[in-house]
């Protein structure tokens, strides 16, 4: 059986983030068509706007989409609890402060962040500081 973490600083002390391989986009299909079943996304959401996909870049750029903001995926691989409180605020926090834009997806398992290509290696630093500073925090109480 998993242990699922519900705590903030449990959550952010374990959350070890990596860096996934390629770069992804964000697509809207405004009518969930027969475009859809052409496409392989890492993932999807249905909004009233129409289906969000996200995809890797070069299938993006081959089913005719708009490219330009790559974004690279950082998966915090800690088993937080759907309703745990605190991580996804966190690692917002921390990147907002350093100005790097984020764009949370959360799923079952782990949380992902999608941050622009040029600041991913920086992220992942502010992310894996934020992960050591937590686990001294927690130490502490």
């Amino acid at each position: 059986m998993t242990i699922v973490s519900r705590d903030k600083f449990e959550m952010l002390s374990n959350m070890t983030p990596s860096l996934e391989d390629g770069e992804y986009v964000f697509c809207s299909i405004p009518n969930h068509g027969s475009k859809v079943h052409n496409l392989n996304p890492i993932g999807t959401f249905h909004e009233r706007e129409g289906l969000t996909v996200i995809l890797e870049k070069g299938e993006a750029h081959e089913a005719g989409f708009e490219t330009s903001l790559a974004m690279r995926q950082i998966t915090l691989n800690v088993n937080s609890a759907l309703d745990g409180v605190g991580l996804t605020a966190g690692v917002a926090a921390c990147l907002a402060e350093a100005g790097i834009p984020c764009n949370m997806v959360a799923a079952y398992h782990h949380d992902h962040i999608f941050v622009p290509a040029g600041l991913a290696d920086r992220a992942l630093h502010l992310l894996e500081t934020l992960q050591r500073e937590s686990a001294r925090a927690r130490r502490k109480c």
